[in-house]
């Protein structure tokens, strides 16, 4: 085994197959990834089991955390949206340059006297736990639906903190390494030049890589991620050949320009970055771990945990307090944001990287360091990452209750339903990526997000986290069946309805089942011929009420007239509710004597739709006040 073990490829498979299970069991059973992460490295390294050593990569462990990061940053760089950055930029902005320096300002004071270390040493620790990192606070979004500023300020910190750490980290670890006054002033010097190199080269590969994917003919179908991959990791290679520690930046920036500018693609690049950066996380964090020694954990002490108590309890605080001075945050926003700050994969591989550094010049402190920022990732990943749906419910600062409909398609269908599911427009968003559609949405006085519904940057807009139902409702029956699955999937929408038409394209009523959705109405229905219907006043909604419910059935009710489609049912009561309040049909829906649902007619049609439901028990209620706005009466 101890001959196998020495296998650089085995040890890659190793870390990456732990990996992979890791984020496995991680999300079933609802916990931070990197906990299990860090206990696999542990477990499977030279401590305990001895699978997975990091020295058997050598040199190529350094090269490979390196791309990793890069692809991580890019990642998260093509999922931030301008937009809602704007709205919070003053904080985040503070957070990412003051707040950096705060840091490690005080990080490194508590290391000195805690730790006993020499200052030079002390906050270059202090730079390496500045960052938080996308990797951990995605997930606890994912599982803490918070407020949307306070959520954006989160994320966004998370990712443009890394490359200035990274930056930070560097022109300290160089002036330790040489301590001179002109090095200093040449390192300073040279973090000036490392922004500016950064901020270049990244615009100029992301407006690069725009340009070669809104040309269709340059990049072949099916290519568009090899290039959006490549384009990130040889801006980095060249950065770091030009000027070490400047890539990191500049694939962040090459993201976020990528991600803010590309619309065509930027769905099917995000996917792609975004599986491969689970992988890189998982391979990364294992090795990391593996090459920490458990001894040099022991070996901290309580000096150790005292000074991860204070960076959490003590230097997060302060920072949070200084930076988000006279923004609109509330108190109990801050509060919060005080205190998570769960530092990430980056924090681990820069910490990696400097103690190489420090070992080959000979500072005992180098093991130290790395053993700290592990036992800094790990505390403050279990302590505050577990705690914080706890802390957020005390603080009060979690999104509404899922009280909200999202319903995919802004036309006619669309419109019908949300008057009947909300007495409040604003009960009900509409998703669209035509803006007329969205307009008219937005002259009923509903919510709105514009965009492609299946785009991470316009899922994330859309409050899924606070949705009650999501109703897939375009003419597109893949994009329905692909929505539903994303808002269970991701966002834990218990109940999603999709609508299929008649001409189908692979997505079948059994499909949609097996997906745990609806099929919405009562069967399959062609969407855009209802949607012309009502919006050319050929058809009127109108209640009816079930009164012999043996009978009904609504597959065996259409009437062969001319008409193969002469009505649509659109609408329930609510069974499981207060009787006031309405929930779209589902194909197969059991009803009882007495339920009420609401029907769309087609007029030219209508007295034989009226007659054949009359024959399976279906039979036209007595109109009132709670009839939908502009709707003829029975």
């Amino acid at each position: 085994m101890e001959a196998e073990a020495a296998s650089p490829s085995l040890t890659f498979a190793l870390a990456l197959g732990a990996g992979v299970t890791c984020q496995l069991v991680a999300r079933h059973i609802r916990v931070p990834s990197i906990v299990l992460l860090l206990g696999a490295g542990v477990a499977l390294g030279p401590d305990l089991l001895g699978w997975i050593d990091p020295d058997d990569l050598g040199q190529g462990l350094f090269a490979l955390v390196s791309l990793a990061v890069a692809i991580i940053l890019f990642e998260g760089g093509l999922n931030l949206d301008i937009k809602r950055l704007r709205r919070e930029a003053a904080v985040i902005q503070r957070l990412v340059t003051w707040g950096a320096l705060i840091t490690a300002a005080l990080g490194g004071i508590a290391a000195h006297f805690l730790m006993g270390w020499p200052v030079g040493i002390s906050v270059l620790f202090g730079s390496l736990v500045v960052v938080t990192g996308p990797t951990v606070i995605r997930p606890l979004l994912r599982n803490v639906p918070l407020r949307p500023r306070l959520a954006t300020v989160l994320e966004s910190e998370g990712l443009l903190i890394d490359p200035v750490g990274a930056l930070l980290a560097a022109v300290v670890l160089e002036v330790v390494l040489t301590p001179a006054m002109d090095t200093a002033a040449a390192e300073l010097l040279g973090l000036v030049q490392r922004a500016g190199l950064g901020l270049f080269a990244g615009t100029a590969a992301g407006l690069a890589m725009v340009g070669l994917l809104r040309f269709r003919r340059a990049v072949p179908e099916g290519l568009e991620n090899l290039l959006a991959l490549g384009g990130a990791l040889v801006t980095f290679a060249l950065c770091e050949a030009i000027l070490s520690e400047s890539g990191i930046l500049a694939v962040t920036i090459a993201g976020v320009v990528v991600g803010n500018l590309e619309s065509r693609m930027a769905r099917e690049l995000g996917e792609f970055q975004e599986t491969l950066t689970v992988g890189l996380i998982g391979i990364l964090f294992v090795l990391l771990a593996a090459d920490v020694r458990i001894e040099d954990v022991v070996g901290l002490g309580i000096p150790g945990i005292a000074t991860v108590a204070v960076l959490a309890l003590v230097v997060r605080p302060i920072n949070v307090a200084l930076c988000a001075a006279g923004s609109e945050l509330a108190p109990r926003e801050r509060a919060f944001l005080a205190w998570v700050g769960p530092r990430g994969v980056v924090a681990a591989a820069i910490a990696a990287l400097s103690t190489a550094l420090l070992r080959e010049h000979g500072f005992e402190q180098a093991s130290q360091i790395q053993a700290l920022v592990f036992l800094t990732i790990a505390t403050t990943v279990v302590i505050q990452g577990g705690t914080a749906p706890l802390v957020a419910r005390l603080l009060g600062v979690r999104a509404p209750g899922r009280d909200l409909w999202v319903i995919l398609g802004a036309e006619e269908l669309g419109f019908a339903l949300a008057e009947k599911l909300s007495d409040d427009p604003k009960g009900v968003l509409f998703v669209d990526s035509n803006p007329k559609h969205c307009r008219a949405a937005e002259e009923r006085g509903h919510g709105v997000v514009y965009g492609d519904a299946l785009e991470p940057r316009t899922l994330a807009r859309m409050r899924l986290e606070r949705a009650r139902g999501v109703i897939a409702l375009t003419p597109n029956d893949d994009v329905n069946h692909h929505f539903a699955g994303e808002a269970r999937d991701e966002y834990d929408v218990r109940d999603t309805w999709v609508g299929v038409g008649r001409q189908r394209s692979g997505v079948t009523e059994k499909i949609i089942e097996k997906q745990s959705s609806h099929v919405l109405f009562d069967g399959p229905k062609d969407v855009e011929r209802w949607h012309v219907r009502l919006r050319h006043d050929l058809a009127v909604v109108r209640p009816f009420q079930v009164v012999d419910a043996a009978e009904v059935d609504l597959d065996a009710s259409a009437p062969r007239g001319n008409d193969p489609d002469p009505y649509l049912v659109l609408a329930r009561r609510d069974p499981d509710g207060n009787g006031n309040t309405w929930i779209p049909m589902s194909r197969g829906a059991k009803l009882a004597e007495g339920d009420e649902v609401l029907i769309v007619l087609h007029e030219p049609e209508a007295e034989a739709a009226v007659s054949a439901l009359a024959g399976v028990g279906l039979a036209p209620a007595p109109t009132d006040g709670d009839a939908p706005r502009g709707t003829p009466e029975a």
